[in-house]
């Protein structure tokens, strides 16, 4: 009898017992989120991978300006033509069905031409005619309308992916989670940079680059072939968008006003980092790639270009000239 008067508090007490030591156990079972700050770490392996692509696309752009002193508008269909050629090789059923890496080197060859083109057959019979710069910028906007819409016509609006590398399993390297094709990418990105970096610094064409991005005019008195200078700028710019359409294709989507959307970052990432300098659009868009990135920790992901934009008034108001461009002296 004494005993039971002592079971019966026990077994209460157990009883109460066993909620709490469910629930931490259930709590210990739970697995935790990733902190604050491998979310940050996270958004800024993600910028610097979307900063990259941006300078792939942008630095064409500027060397255009930097010799022709023209914002070519149409150089966002660039990176649409070259991400839907290889579309094309690579996925379309009338196509031929070849692997994504000779499609991509097919692509960076048609974008050279179609550069190429663009300056021989219509930029320079304009400008030999005396066609005024904003004449020939309203030119570029009537050509990026028309090649936007022809690859509607025949990409068609429906979005498409590339045959190869599309689902890959993430590489976890700490905090940071990256798949095998998104490494590659930001690595590939990375050496045709540091490529056209030693291009422009160790090559005979690339001093005449230079010389003619500096003055035009005393270049050619010099015995710089001008024309023949733009014409390679042109090819360089068409082959990089090309191939930055690419990338960009493969990390995110292919759709027939890729380009366009995203020409807006490449104008930040040029302006930010100086006009007509090739190093600072390399700069200016990796920045732009970055901020983008990150303000997604605090606001939605739609405002990220925003922001970018925000940025890239802020540095202005600081330094006019942007981040590696030349002051220049007015009046």
């Amino acid at each position: 009898m004494r005993n039971q008067r002592f079971i019966a508090p026990a077994l209460a007490l157990l009883i109460a017992a066993l909620p709490a030591a469910t629930a931490s156990a259930q709590d210990d079972e739970v697995p935790r989120g990733p902190t604050f700050g491998d979310r940050a770490l996270q958004a800024l392996v993600d910028g610097i991978q979307f900063g990259v692509i941006i300078a792939i696309c942008a630095v064409g752009l500027s060397l255009i300006f930097g010799t022709v002193h023209l914002i070519n508008f149409a150089h966002g269909e660039l990176v649409t033509i070259g991400a839907t050629f290889a579309f094309f090789l690579n996925v379309t059923p009338s196509g031929p069905h070849w692997h994504l890496i000779p499609a991509t080197l097919a692509a960076v060859v048609f974008g050279a031409l179609l550069g190429g083109a663009i300056e021989r057959f219509l930029m320079r019979p304009l400008r030999t005619r005396g066609t005024g710069l904003i004449n020939l910028f309203i030119v570029t906007i009537g050509l990026s309308l028309l090649l936007r819409h022809l690859v509607l016509v025949f990409y068609g609006a429906r979005p498409g992916s590339y045959a190869q590398y599309d689902i890959q399993r993430a590489w976890d390297l700490g905090p940071v989670g990256i798949t095998p094709r998104d490494l590659t990418v930001t690595l590939l990105s990375v050496a045709v940079l540091l490529g056209v970096a030693a291009l422009l610094q160790k090559t005979r064409i690339g001093t005449a680059i230079r010389a003619v991005s500096v003055d035009r005019d005393l270049a050619e008195a010099s015995g710089i072939d001008v024309r023949r200078v733009v014409l390679i700028v042109w090819m360089l710019g068409g082959a990089l968008a090309a191939l930055g359409g690419v990338f960009f294709g493969l990390v995110e989507i292919v759709s027939w006003d890729m380009g366009f959307k995203l020409l807006l970052m490449m104008f930040a990432g040029i302006i930010l980092g100086g006009l007509g300098s090739a190093y600072g659009a390399m700069v200016g868009s990796l920045v732009v790639g970055v901020v983008a990135q990150v303000s997604t920790l605090w606001f939605p992901l739609d405002l990220q270009y925003a922001w970018a934009l925000l940025t890239l008034i802020v540095v202005l108001l600081i330094r006019p000239q942007g981040i590696l461009g030349r002051r220049e002296r007015v009046g």
